[in-house]
């Protein structure tokens, strides 16, 4: 969430009853509701700022929801994105998450259970977030290091002792010092600035560190 501030979710919905009963059960989990009935406005709306998440109908006027999708290039957008949609088929539920929908949500349904849905998302969004840190960078040599390498290489990028990295991981301080001389090493890094500039300079892929495998 937003710390002590309430959680922002756009609607995109041109059903005003739909809007009225998922704000209502959305405001009473707590959350701060922007509904829009169009697709243009929204993605103005969106591009200037992030949201905690977004609902988006399939079926809007002017530009269907599924393009607005498109354009709004959910996959890479900064929050997760929900489709609802009033058609059952695998192929529209195929599209949508093939263009960065998180889930999708058929009508009619239950504004409770979507709200409760949303909630989960947006706790699993930061989740995954929360996770991700230096070792989510592909940098020169990521591929080198070994599992127990990335985990105590995350720890000195938190800026871990030895002894509180081997506390957290479970090993001796002096087997984190043999990691660590190793990582150095591995990426030839002269000393923990220089491999945090290693580290930092490559652009951020979230998780894709962690899908290489153990090396």
């Amino acid at each position: 969430m937003n710390g002590a501030l309430m959680s922002e979710i756009f609607i995109v919905d041109d059903d005003p009853l739909v809007d009225t009963a998922l704000t209502m059960a959305l405001t009473g989990e707590g959350f701060d509701v922007v509904n829009f009935v169009e697709g243009e406005t929204f993605l103005s709306a969106a591009r200037t700022r992030t949201p905690d998440c977004i609902v988006i109908d399939t079926y809007l006027p002017g530009c269907p929801g599924l393009d607005v999708l498109k354009k709004l290039d959910a996959a890479h957008y900064p929050a997760p994105v929900l489709v609802t949609s009033r058609r059952h088929d695998i192929p529209t539920a195929v599209d949508a998450m093939r263009n960065g929908a998180r889930d999708f949500i058929e009508k009619p349904f239950d504004p409770t259970e979507v709200a409760a849905r949303i909630r989960d998302t947006i706790d699993a969004w930061q989740q995954d977030h929360s996770q991700d840190s230096l070792l989510a960078r592909v940098f020169p040599g990521h591929e080198r290091l070994t599992a127990r390498e990335r985990e105590v290489l995350e720890q000195i990028a938190r800026g871990a002792s030895n002894k509180e990295t081997g506390r957290d991981l479970g090993i001796s301080p002096r087997t984190v010092e043999v990691h660590r001389a190793r990582i150095m090493d591995k990426l030839a890094a002269k000393n923990a600035a220089d491999l945090m500039r290693i580290v930092l300079r490559a652009g951020s892929l979230a998780g894709k560190l962690k899908s290489t495998g153990a090396g």
